[in-house]
């Protein structure tokens, strides 16, 4: 019977928000969002390009020789030129490179009208570093300057390709996109939680300031009220996610063809060298071809079943843990929204510092700060999340994904328990001002 009572509930919530329009706009536009955030970010990285050139004040006088310009770099040694007039002259910055003595660290400097990107600034440090070494190399050995270029040229010969070697058969793996992955799920856990945590908090006060939950109470226990409030929204939560899959794929489908020809040629040479085993030797493609590309490789990669099921459980187990605390601050709170504020910090808290460590763990996933962030249940279904797409049971073994779930189950039934017994006793309290050690005597009173 008391089953039944909670069903009613849960269907009530569910039914009442999946009907909602702001429901169904953010399921339907999110999807379509992503997918031209997506293709937009590939339109551009295909078609334009930022050329940056830099005006050279060389005190060593052999920079000009190794110095290389192309489309993304190209220097400028006019005579003359100096840190007042480079802008003048057409160029983004100026490189002032003063004497290197060969037995000391020496600074040079780059001053810049136009800041260059991170990609750019390490682009231009490398080919300084290699300007430097090929001259020691032209000076100390015999080795002229064309057979310099042409050993440099010749020895690009060689691509990484990474497996993860703990199955029977050797799979192969992609780091970066494994990292993009896991940070799309660990934050997609990071933003439900807190959205449909607080759409139980404020469904509970909307219905306690209301007085509804008097009537409520009058024909259902207050735990069974909770529980369907809980289970009800976490619902439309899994709904929104499914639906969001299932959008996802067909606009995903959907969006290839808006893939311009040449790209898409670009993409079918990468395969072909790939199954060739010469993917990277002597192709040279678009950036925009190469994302694609490894976008491809990553998804036929990664274990997208196994990955899917893990966020499916972490995200009703952690959405179990944390409402279950949210709906019992909204029992407990008034008609002051302050109230709920102060109240919601200790809870808050522990999800942002999860989010912080798993984008730490994104970078180290397999590092003590990964392995206990992502087995306590208070930082597991955020941090879990970033790690598995790495691969299981490489970088997550069996044994811990196994005691990170069992954990969870176990942390969000003491908390459903412990919000049961605050639920209770702060749905009918009114007119005192609630806190944590007030909320804390109700939890254990008997």
């Amino acid at each position: 019977m008391s089953n039944n009572k909670i069903w009613l509930i849960t269907r009530r919530e569910y039914l009442t928000r999946v009907r909602n329009r702001t429901f169904l706009l953010s399921t339907f536009l999110f999807p379509l969002v992503i997918i031209l955030f997506i293709a937009g970010s590939v339109m551009i990285a295909t078609q334009t390009h930022t050329h940056h050139k830099i005006a050279v004040v060389d005190a060593n006088g052999y920079f000009k020789d190794y110095l290389r310009s192309d489309s993304s770099l190209s220097f400028d040694f006019s005579p003359g030129i100096d840190t007042l007039n480079y802008a003048d002259r057409g160029n983004t910055a100026v490189l002032i490179i003063p004497p290197l003595p060969e037995d000391n660290v020496t600074i040079y400097r780059l001053k810049f009208k136009k800041q260059l990107g991170p990609a750019a600034k390490d682009d231009l440090e490398n080919r300084v570093n290699n300007a430097i070494t090929d001259h020691l190399i032209y000076e100390k050995t015999s080795v002229s300057r064309i057979q310099l270029d042409t050993l440099r040229s010749r020895s690009k010969i060689a691509a990484l390709r990474t497996f993860d070697d703990n199955d029977k058969k050797a799979r192969a793996s992609n780091q970066n996109a494994a990292g993009a992955i896991g940070y799309v799920c660990a934050i997609l856990i990071y933003m439900l939680t807190f959205i449909y945590g607080a759409m139980v908090m404020r469904g509970v006060m909307e219905e306690k300031t209301n007085r509804i939950a008097e009537v409520v109470v009058s024909s259902v226990k207050p735990f069974q009220l909770m529980m369907g409030k809980i289970t009800g929204i976490g619902a439309v939560g899994l709904t929104q996610f499914l639906l969001w899959i299932v959008l996802l794929v067909g606009l995903s489908f959907l969006a290839q063809a808006f893939i311009p020809p040449s790209v898409g040629k670009e993409i079918m040479q990468l395969q072909q060298a790939n199954a060739m085993g010469n993917a990277g030797n002597a192709i040279k493609v678009s950036e925009g071809a190469n994302r694609i590309y490894e976008f491809q490789s990553a998804m036929s990669a990664a274990n997208l079943g196994l990955t899917i099921f893990c966020f499916l459980f972490y995200f009703i187990g952690g959405y179990l843990f944390y409402s279950a605390l949210f709906a019992a601050i909204g029992s407990a709170v008034n008609e002051d929204p302050q109230e709920a504020q102060s109240l919601m910090m200790p809870v808050t808290l522990p999800i942002v510092f999860s989010f912080f460590v798993a984008t730490v763990a994104l970078q180290d996933p397999t590092g003590p700060l990964a392995v206990w962030a992502s087995i306590i249940p208070f930082s597991s279904p955020i941090v879990m999340t970033g790690r598995i797409p790495f691969g299981v049971p490489g970088t997550v073994p069996w044994w811990q994904l196994g005691l990170s779930m069992v954990s969870l189950v176990a942390g969000f039934l003491v908390t459903v328990w412990l919000a049961g017994k605050i639920y209770r006793t702060g749905i009918l309290m009114y007119g005192k001002k609630p806190t944590w050690k007030t909320m804390w005597k109700w939890a254990f009173h008997k």
